[in-house]
């Protein structure tokens, strides 16, 4: 299959890209715990330091996924994570989803599908490696 994106090695990357986005979602979480200790307290530095950490990892990780798919699929599904924040705010934070919440995620969710499809009927371009020889 020629298809880019639709092959199975990428099919396992996007996955993978989407459970990266899952773990990075909670850094917005341990940063919304984090606001509500004292600053310094021991609590606090604990949940700094789950940030940095999360974030450590996302980046690495982030990395080793644009090896393996498009950086413009990659970064418009990190949008995703808006979705996710809803998610965590009405579980963990008990806040409430309002409709435009929910009009919002629905078009993120178009316009990541969008641009899938779009990188998936670009034909792959051929950059020509030049030597230093020539």
């Amino acid at each position: 299959m020629n298809n880019r994106l639709l092959n199975d090695s990428n099919i396992k990357y996007i996955v993978l890209l989407h459970c990266l986005l899952f773990f990075f979602s909670f850094s917005g979480v341990f940063s919304k715990f984090a606001s509500k200790q004292d600053f310094l307290s021991v609590k606090f530095c604990l949940l700094y330091v789950g940030i940095i950490a999360i974030l450590g990892i996302y980046a690495i990780a982030w990395q080793q996924i644009l090896k393996h798919i498009p950086l413009t699929t990659a970064f418009c599904n990190k949008a995703v994570s808006i979705i996710w924040g809803i998610v965590w705010g009405a579980l963990i934070f008990k806040e409430q989803v309002k409709i435009n919440m929910i009009i919002g995620a629905a078009i993120v969710i178009i316009g990541v599908i969008i641009v899938v499809k779009s990188d998936d009927t670009k034909p792959k371009s051929k950059v020509k490696e030049v030597s230093a020889d020539e």
